[in-house]
């Protein structure tokens, strides 16, 4: 699937790549290079109007690192606006707190390899709209 994104975020996504926040710098060491069941992942993915964490095209999956501003009514708005878009473009969203990943990687690890196994076995047709 052909992802289109804005070229005016293309600089904003290299910022962020070099500014990583813990939890996104501890979770890349499971993603990257094909580690995760031989899918590439790709950091800070320009998509559509938005900029995602983690994109992984063959999965048609975004894994997004909300830190404690993500509990801000007003960032908590946003991020379901994120979502639903990215759900329109076909594209599943999974949400971690910082805070789960930086102290229970293990099962973050579980949930993403879960979707995985579903998304192989054609057994998993994510809700339109995940929680956030």
């Amino acid at each position: 699937m052909k992802i289109y994104y804005n070229p005016k975020l293309k600089e904003l996504a290299r910022q962020l790549r070099n500014s990583s926040t813990k939890s996104e710098i501890k979770l890349w060491t499971y993603l990257r290079r094909d580690q995760m069941h031989g899918y590439d992942f790709h950091r800070q993915k320009p998509i559509d109007e938005y900029i995602v964490d983690f994109f992984c095209n063959k999965l048609q999956l975004v894994i997004e690192c909300d830190g404690y501003s993500h509990e801000i009514q007003e960032v908590y708005e946003k991020d379901l606006k994120k979502t639903k878009r990215l759900n329109e473009l076909g594209i599943y969203v999974l949400r971690f707190s910082d805070f789960q990943i930086m102290n229970d990687v293990d099962n973050v690890i579980r949930a993403i390899e879960d979707y995985i196994f579903r998304f192989e076995a054609n057994d998993f047709t994510p809700p339109l709209l995940p929680p956030c």
